[in-house]
């Protein structure tokens, strides 16, 4: 089969063997990927979790037809449409663990908006749901909101009842769309006045829930928008690893500071992530409530120069690449 693997040349279209599913996994006819910032780390040569180095088959999600089930596989059966969450997804096969294998919920949903979503769904299901504790009615900020997981922030946000969303954006031409996707208020993280933007638009108090996928640059003022004993959970560092912080000020401000990712967790906790993702959001799924817009789509074989695109850093929603 083809499929998209690092080498020490970057990343090429080689030929190799069919994976075979374990009993816990179903194999998939691969028709389209969605890419993913943690794609872009991996192609240039950082490991990410056990996945990295030359020899890795890149892609962290992907939608396709079932063509077979192992043993203890629940759920799914061969024939099936799906999208799945997993590793080397940038193929024309792939396997994924069961529990991450989803049935794609409405005959009018195309492969390419199925491989859009299980990434932003399940990661920001996880960071505004479980450990965010969005009710309704509460205001919530999305920091790097114009990323695809940022765009699905917004309207998971939205259709749970947020009160108010705000939307962070340092491109005036993206920030200008977020309005279209859930956000009450857009605001650039890069301009010195944002905080007090935000205070103004809560009457002084702040925001409940920063959803954060910048930290470095924006650590401190992420707490000075927060209000008391509100929460912080950090899915990203887009702004920078490391950065200034005021312990004080978090000391003060009674704040919890919730780190997420799927990288330590176990197969029966990603199993769990992703069954709470569509028991909660499944209906806005099916519904189009929960869509993602493609900015652009490109062949398999064209792997390089989507990454490309992506680093490049001026797309809005989702990039695509599709397995004929």
């Amino acid at each position: 089969m083809r499929a998209a693997m690092l080498t020490e040349a970057g990343v090429k279209i080689q030929s190799t063997p069919e994976p075979a599913p374990k009993t816990n996994e179903v194999k998939v006819r691969v028709r389209a990927c969605g890419l993913n910032r943690a794609d872009l780390l991996v192609a240039s040569g950082h490991a990410h979790g056990r996945i990295g180095g030359a020899g890795t088959i890149i892609g962290l999600e992907f939608a396709g037809d079932v063509v077979e089930v192992g043993a203890d596989a629940k759920g799914v059966a061969v024939g099936d449409r799906v999208m799945c969450s997993g590793g080397s997804g940038w193929a024309e096969y792939a396997v994924a663990d069961w529990g991450r294998v989803t049935r794609i919920p409405d005959a009018n949903v195309s492969y390419e908006q199925a491989a859009t979503l299980p990434v932003a769904l399940q990661t920001m299901h996880d960071a505004i749901v479980t450990n965010g504790q969005l009710q309704a009615g509460q205001a919530v900020l999305i920091q790097g909101a114009s990323s695809g997981v940022g765009l699905m922030a917004m309207k998971i946000a939205k259709v749970l009842g947020a009160g108010l969303v705000i939307g962070t954006s340092t491109d005036a031409g993206r920030r200008a769309k977020l309005t279209d996707f859930g956000a009450d208020l857009a605001v650039d993280s890069r301009d010195a006045g944002w905080v007090d933007q935000v205070l103004q638009a809560t009457d002084g108090a702040g925001v409940d829930l920063i959803v954060d996928q910048l930290s470095g640059y924006v650590a401190n003022d992420n707490m000075r928008a927060t209000r008391l004993m509100g929460r912080i959970v950090n899915v990203g560092r887009l702004g920078g690893f490391k950065g200034e912080f005021d312990f004080d000020l978090h000391a003060l401000r009674r704040i919890q500071y919730i780190g997420v990712t799927f990288r330590t967790r176990t197969v029966e906790q990603v199993r769990e992530i992703v069954r709470k993702t569509y028991a909660d959001l499944g209906a806005h799924v099916a519904s189009g409530a929960l869509a993602l817009p493609i900015d652009s789509v490109f062949e398999l074989n064209r792997a390089a120069d989507a990454l490309a695109h992506m680093k490049a850093n001026v797309h809005f929603g989702k990039i695509v690449l599709r397995v004929d």
